[in-house]
């Protein structure tokens, strides 16, 4: 058996978010297993779509400063515009799996590619359409996966982080 597991965490502000990180960073916690959604806004840009799987994104929008700093701790980051949603930058092995569904025409059931990459990790569909509504309403999402080890000590520092939800996703799929 393959266990997905991961610990979704939602933050109201950039800076909470950008806490929440840099504290999972400094206790050790493999940048690697970690990813991270929010809404920009791009108007001030021209872009249409970007992801970049191994360096630092090129355009940003309002969040600059914030989105510049974590490219640095995490791997891979993009731009998404998902419709019902807007526009998201995406940072951190998520991204693979958004593209990878995109790629795959593997988009369940009417899923938009952001719901069928946390479905793909084991996200149940009612947690995903919660998520998508925290996004909607500008707040920021972190997932951290990993075996269940990983994502329990990823809980235990996030509950200290003043994270508006907290949630840990395990999922057992037969190989």
């Amino acid at each position: 058996m393959t266990e997905k597991n991961s610990c979704v965490a939602i933050y109201n502000t950039h800076t909470e978010a950008e806490g929440a990180v840099k504290e999972l960073q400094k206790s050790g916690f493999d940048m690697k297993k970690l990813s991270i959604v929010g809404k920009d806004y791009h108007t001030e840009e021209h872009v249409v779509g970007y992801y970049n799987t191994g360096d630092r994104m090129k355009n940003w929008g309002k969040f600059g400063a914030f989105w510049g700093g974590l490219w640095g701790l995490l791997f891979g980051s993009a731009f998404f515009f998902v419709p019902g949603i807007g526009p998201l930058v995406v940072g951190g092995p998520l991204v693979g799996w958004i593209v990878s569904a995109l790629e795959g025409a593997a988009i369940v059931g009417g899923m938009s590619a952001l719901g069928a990459g946390l479905y793909s990790i084991g996200i149940p569909r009612d947690s995903i359409l919660t998520y998508e509504a925290a996004l909607k309403s500008d707040k920021f999402m972190l997932v951290a996966h990993g075996l269940a080890e990983d994502v329990q000590k990823a809980q235990d520092i996030l509950a200290t982080t003043g994270a508006d939800d907290i949630t840990v996703h395990h999922d057992k799929v037969a190989a």
